[in-house]
């Protein structure tokens, strides 16, 4: 079977890029069926001085010395590769599947840091992977220390493993150690695409010295030459590709339908996608929907979030229960939530896996885990209750849980005394810890703004923990779904291709401040800019978008050319008219205005993103418990939509068009217009012919007004009084006057228009690129640059001539929490007039984290606190704005004051015990530990910050609120260590 690894491409002729001359040079290699791609990216005119008898070419790497470890497996094809480029000294990036094996090529690397007497860092994306890693490269190779922002070991190592934010603070600061490092190890780098952090990575490599040369891996990505380019570009040295999609064990992909009996082999181990099983399972659903009495037939209510509903926990039970039958355990069920994972797990009580012999042992390692913590500690119910579970072979993982018990959960699974595992997608992170058989109990998640489906590299990721190297002739997939899925939706998660890294460059003032306050200048902000991971993909793409313009002004050219400044001037006005029409509908669609008028028949036109539905029929409004107001509405779908797939399609609203109605939900922002026409509905709208009469009904309201439906007047008709409001709707009278009005207006000749609205629209494109053009991301960036610069001018952290101040070298040491704003507390009093428990909980409010659903009532003591610390960010928020810079005031106050934890820490501060502190909360035991964790690192920051600018007390004040936090379960030490 040979396959071209799509991410990389065709085979290509060594090229020059625009994106800074850097030539690419691929090549495959091949073993059995094991394939993988080899490309590496060269400076220009750039000659390798290595010995070819020893270490080959740059394009056909090989190496032919001693080795610096040996294995006891014969290594895949990547693998030999990937230590040919480490032996020539180069930097690499390994993009493979998880459990591929790319953790035998850091440790190679490691081995040869201890050879060659140099050191070597190796960082990871999260602490408790940091700890794990540890551990592991602990047993292997004894020198080896740890640094994360809780826990120092062996500083002097010579691995050191360490979460990436340290390194970047290393770089920051100049640390001595980076002159002996020659290798750093950059795990999940894919990571970099994180919204939040993934700037931490991109800095950390662009600080980089060039002597120091990396290694990069990751799970599989569509642009990992890109990639390789910026580094090659940067550092101007040879980067190596090494990709391979070649899974060591392949997997079956199967679909259980919930409520039906049974899985369906949807993709087989050759990953074909068998079309013949997704019909029958879609033909399941019809049966199963028949006479569900819903209105509409219920086909398209979609059931967002509901994976734990009674049907899905015993789908659950019933799965797990055939996965042990037929000795497919271990397994993991994946939910995209904490409470459904151990919604699930408990459900499984009549379940037992385990021989009496591994519940003795199970029993052994859990006192001896427990051991770390104090006596009233060993007793809480979330220890207590997780014994008898973990002693039946079935487990919970996620981030809510005790650390001790996590981390227990990872080392009872590791030695297969765990059989089921219920946990959340974190568990897919970083250690290789395989099973035979993943489940994902929903295809769909919450991300943070919406309910989606899965992403083929998170699915990529997440299957990547089926089949045991060595162990299984191949993994098992099993995708619950609750609901009728596209065959394409469901194609593009399982075979779809990995997603592209993709820059989240941006700036903080804390990077600012630090350039700035760094001596020698060679690191200034703008050269960080430059040099960025973005600015390199925004050049890359110049040339694609200068060739897009040519073939625009092509085609106008070949437009007829007569009328051109009266068609412009036309569509520029029904641009205008649409922009105007959306701006007033969002004022519009608040619930106290619009829910008055979305009364059963009202006509309603929908749109979502691009895709216009046309104009529908309410049918109902239904309030949701989170997630505002749906309007089941009657919509005109495609022929076919209510069978074959999740969600129905619109059907294109041309005269003659044949469709069907169905009942849509729909959320209120996706209304785009409301009509002044109402019309009947029926009781009943089971009935096909009930639903087509309203289709029909809404077709001869279409033909009796050729200009459109008439439209709701929000002053006239909804007596709106809203000043903003009535503004637009003046507005927007006196455009559809011009409209009316205009010559192009009165064309009856259809061809003719569409001539003239093409070319309007060609024209338009054309402008947006050009400016895109013309509009250079470097200089978007110097923009945002000068603007945080007057910031911290008005704030008083640099001076005129952009001269760190005595505030702004507090700042360069916080980038835990906001440093703005705890500045902006040291500095104006309000720490001076707290104790040190006060100083804990008010620290909390920037410590990000899980949010509370209960109602805060907090005590005087902290109230206060409170308010100085809200008004302090509004001013900041303020002072923000004025400088131009794109901030919600209101939004930045609440993301910057969060008050959910401030009575738990004050309690824990003034020594309450953990059992007390968490029935204080709803919070999940596990996030009050990592949040009072991250607060201790955050208030020793603060501490070295008060130290740097001579506030003795303040210091003192700080490390006793670091103090009063340091004990019991809450600084237990991992299990790791």
């Amino acid at each position: 079977m040979e396959r071209e690894p799509s991410p990389l491409g065709k085979r290509r002729e060594p090229e020059t890029t625009d994106a800074g001359d850097t030539s690419i040079r691929p090549k495959k290699c091949r073993s059995s069926e094991r394939t993988c791609v080899h490309e590496v990216a060269v400076p220009a005119n750039y000659t390798s001085t290595k010995d070819e008898s020893l270490h080959g070419t740059l394009s056909n790497p090989l190496h032919n010395g001693p080795m610096a470890k040996t294995y006891s497996f014969t290594l895949d094809p990547f693998q030999q590769v990937s230590i040919a480029c480490l032996e020539r000294n180069e930097s690499i990036l390994v993009s493979a599947h998880t459990s591929a094996g790319k953790t035998a090529i850091a440790e190679y690397a490691i081995a040869m840091s201890f050879r060659d007497k140099q050191r070597v860092i190796y960082t990871s994306p999260l602490k408790a992977l940091s700890n794990q890693k540890y551990r592991e490269l602990s047993q292997e190779f004894k020198d080896v220390g740890l640094m994360t922002g809780d826990v120092t070991l062996s500083p002097n190592a010579t691995c050191l493993v360490m979460t990436t934010e340290i390194l970047r603070g290393m770089l920051y600061r100049g640390s001595e150690v980076l002159k002996e490092v020659a290798w750093v190890i950059f795990d999940e780098i894919h990571y970099m695409k994180d919204r939040e952090r993934g700037v931490v990575w991109e800095e950390s490599i662009v600080f980089l010295p060039p002597a120091i040369k990396m290694v990069f891996l990751s799970a599989t990505m569509s642009n990992a030459t890109e990639f390789a380019e910026w580094i090659c570009n940067i550092h101007k040295q040879p980067c190596h590709v090494v990709y391979t999609d070649f899974r060591p064990t392949p997997l079956q992909h199967y679909v259980f339908p919930m409520g039906g009996n049974g899985l369906y082999l949807v993709v087989d181990e050759n990953e074909q996608f068998r079309e013949d099983n997704f019909v029958k399972l879609q033909d399941t659903f019809s049966k199963q929907k028949i006479g569900d009495g819903n209105r509409g037939g219920g086909k398209f209510n979609f059931r967002h979030g509901k994976g734990g509903s009674a049907s899905g926990g015993s789908d659950i039970y019933k799965i797990v229960k055939m996965i042990m039958e037929r000795k497919f355990q271990p397994v993991i069920i994946f939910s995209f939530s904490r409470k459904e994972c151990e919604q699930h797990a408990m459900a499984m009580s009549k379940l037992d896996f385990n021989t009496e012999e591994e519940k003795e042992t199970v029993e052994h390692v859990f006192r001896n885990a427990v051991l770390c913590l104090n006596e009233d500690d060993r007793s809480l119910p979330a220890i207590e209750l997780m014994l008898p579970l973990l002693q039946r072979g079935i487990a919970v993982h996620h981030s809510g849980l005790l650390p001790v018990i996590k981390e227990l959960v990872e080392l009872l699974f590791q030695e297969g005394l765990v059989k089921a595992l219920f946990a959340t997608e974190t568990f897919a992170m970083g250690l290789n810890m395989p099973a035979k058989t993943v489940v994902f109990t929903a295809v769909k998640k919450w991300d943070g703004d919406s309910h989606r489906y899965i992403g083929s590299g998170e699915y990529i990721q997440m299957s990547g923990r089926a089949g045991r190297r060595g162990k299984d002739e191949r993994g098992i997939c099993i995708i619950m779904i609750d609901e009728q899925m596209e065959m394409n939706n469901l194609k593009d998660m399982v075979l779809g291709k990995p997603a592209p890294l993709v820059s989240t460059f941006r700036l903080s003032y804390y990077s600012i401040l630090n350039l700035m306050s760094r001596a020698e200048g060679q690191f200034t902000a703008e050269h960080v800019i430059r040099n960025s991971f973005h600015q390199f993909q925004y050049e890359k793409a110049l040339p694609d978008m200068g060739k897009r313009v040519t073939m625009l002004e092509q085609e106008v050219a070949v437009l007829d050319a007569s009328g051109e400044a009266e068609v412009s001037e036309y569509h520029k006005l029904k641009l205008e008219l649409a922009q105007l029409e959306k701006k007033m509908m969002a004022q519009i669609i608040r619930p106290e205005m619009i829910l008055y008028f979305l009364v059963p028949g009202r006509l309603i036109k929908v749109r979502e993103g691009g895709t216009d539905w046309g104009w529908g029929v309410v049918v109902n409004v239904v309030k949701k418990p989170v997630g505002g107001y749906i309007v089941d509405t009657l919509l005109h779908c495609s022929p076919g939509s209510n069978e074959s797939s999740l969600r129905p399609k619109p059907c294109p609203p041309r005269p003659g068009e044949k469709g069907e109605m169905h009942v849509v939900p729909v959320q209120l922002p996706l209304i785009s217009a409301l009509s002044k026409l109402r019309i009947y509905v029926p009781p009943d709208l089971r009935p096909l012919e009930a639903r087509q009469s309203i289709l029909l009904a809404v077709q001869e309201l279409g033909n009796r007004f050729p200009q459109g439906l008439p439209k709701l007047n929000p002053v006239k008709d909804m007596d709106v009084r809203d000043s903003e409001i009535v503004e637009l709707v003046n507005q927007l009278e006196e455009i559809e006057k011009k409209l009316l009005n205009h010559p192009m207006h009165k064309i009856q000749d259809v061809d003719q228009i569409k001539c003239f609205e093409r070319k309007a629209e060609v024209n338009h494109e054309i402008q947006q690129l050009k400016s895109k053009m013309r509009d250079s991301q470097l200089h978007k960036f110097r923009e945002e640059l000068k603007n945080r610069s007057r910031v911290l001018k008005k704030l008083g952290h640099i001076d005129a001539d952009s001269v760190v101040q005595l505030k702004g070298r507090a700042a360069c040491l916080i980038d835990t929490g906001d440093e703005l704003l705890v500045t902006e507390l040291m500095f104006n009093g309000t720490f001076n007039d707290l104790d040190h428990h006060q100083v804990a909980a008010l620290a909390s409010c920037f410590i990000p984290g899980d949010k509370s659903t209960d109602q805060i009532q907090l005590r005087s003591e902290l109230a206060r606190p409170l308010q100085q610390l809200q008004d302090s960010a509004r001013r900041i928020a303020e002072i923000q704005h004025e400088c131009k810079l794109e901030i919600n005031v209101d939004e930045y106050v609440e993301s910057t004051a969060r008050p959910y934890l401030m009575d738990v820490i004050y309690s824990w501060s003034k020594g309450s015990s953990f059992a007390d502190i968490t029935q204080m909360t709803d919070i999940f035991e596990g996030s009050i530990i990592r949040s009072a964790r991250r607060l201790d690192e955050f208030l020793n920051q603060l501490r070295a910050a008060a130290n740097a600018v001579g506030e003795v007390d303040l210091e003192k004040k700080f490390e006793a609120a670091s103090e009063s936090l340091r004990r019991g379960i809450i600084f237990a030490n991992s299990l790791y260590l």
